[in-house]
């Protein structure tokens, strides 16, 4: 066998490990998937699974977690990845590009067992037994305030923690009554580009990313062509619920099966590597827009231990939706939400694309924070 055979079978070996530890509850605070890389006392039995050439290989190959920009005081901090996703990206992008290829397949049937396996789980009473974990892991304690039902016991399952409703209170949005705005989707780190061209040249460099294979519809692409893209990104501590950038009328809801690969961006900026945001699972909602009759496409992707993306009830073709509106929920995981706008739409916020062009790096959002304005 070769090393790189055995670093891809180690890796999987360590994440079927993670899952099914997480059926076996009492251990769930002791091995938790939630927990970042470098989580040492909980991630030291990851040294009995996985070579040592493969653990020199995580930490050389990938950085331990991703900088982002706070919006609001600007300063810049390293979020560390959990080792769920580490895991995941090292299947893909260990070892030499035949190598590599040959994985993908093999990854993409492992992770959507995976996926599926925890939605299944985390839908049980007994997963309630990792949300005081999740939260401990991820330091939720001061922002359940802001949750509907803020008494973590009351959940019925993990699931049901994981999607949480938040108090409109608690996510105001900004100039509500401005329908030129267009807002956050999400709670997420957001990078965000005046044309498709740019953000192909400074973020999405997986290979085949086009929009109309992002949309499964050609005709869908047309128009878009020259057009803006905001890509919010969902890490597992966020609120995991998306919601209208604009106001406007649901015109079509289209879901397209894929798969589960992370969307943590180092997989989205390798370069020439599968495209994971034209492989994921995503719905594509379009919206005509209420104020200049435009369409305005909401992407939402699925990730990796995704496995689930549910609109909320009445959110549906022919509904009128207002900027700010909750339009559903993921559950379980990292995930994203992509909008698109026609060229021409919108004039997105100076400070979002100088983060996202100069700085290459994303920036701290909440749901309904202003991203850009139709001139």
């Amino acid at each position: 066998m070769s090393e790189t055979q055995a670093g891809f079978d180690a890796s999987a070996k360590a994440l079927d490990t993670l899952t099914n530890t997480a059926e076996n509850h009492p251990d769930a605070q002791i091995t938790n998937l939630h927990h970042p890389a470098n989580h040492e006392s909980s991630h030291s039995w990851l040294g009995k699974i996985l070579p040592a050439s493969t653990r020199d290989n995580l930490e050389t190959r990938f950085h331990m977690g991703n900088y982002v920009i706070d919006r609001q005081t600007g300063e810049k901090s390293f979020e560390a990845m959990s080792i769920y996703v580490r895991l995941g990206m090292h299947m893909l992008y260990y070892g030499s590009e035949q190598e590599k290829a040959l994985h993908w397949q093999k990854t993409l049937e492992l992770l959507k067992n995976q996926s599926e396996k925890m939605g299944r789980e985390y839908d049980t009473p007994e997963s309630r037994a990792h949300i005081e974990p999740f939260i401990k892991s991820f330091d939720l304690q001061d922002s359940l305030v802001e949750m509907v039902q803020p008494d973590p016991t009351k959940y019925a399952t993990f699931n049901d923690f994981f999607a949480r409703e938040i108090k409109e209170s608690a996510r105001p949005i900004a100039e509500p009554e401005d329908e030129f705005m267009t807002s956050s989707p999400a709670d997420c780190r957001l990078t965000a580009y005046p044309t498709i061209d740019l953000a192909t040249e400074y973020w999405i460099k997986g290979r085949g990313f086009t929009l109309s294979r992002l949309l499964a519809d050609p005709a869908l692409a047309d128009l878009f062509d020259g057009g803006s893209i905001v890509i919010a990104r969902l890490a597992p501590q966020d609120y995991h619920r998306w919601h209208a950038p604009v106001s406007g009328t649901v015109e079509s809801v289209k879901d397209i099966a894929g798969a589960y690969y992370t969307v943590n961006p180092q997989a989205i900026n390798e370069p020439g590597t599968l495209d994971v945001f034209c492989e994921n699972k995503r719905s594509v909602m379009l919206l005509k827009r209420s104020c200049t009759g435009s369409p305005v496409a909401i992407i939402a992707v699925g990730a990796m231990l995704v496995g689930t993306i549910k609109y909320n009830e009445g959110v549906e073709v022919g509904t009128n939706v207002r900027r700010g509106q909750c339009l559903g929920a993921f559950y379980y995981g990292g995930s994203t939400v992509i909008v698109l706008y026609p060229k021409g739409e919108v004039v997105l916020d100076e400070d979002l694309v100088r983060h996202s062009t100069n700085d290459k790096c994303e920036t701290l959002m909440r749901v309904g924070w202003s991203t850009g304005t139709t001139p």
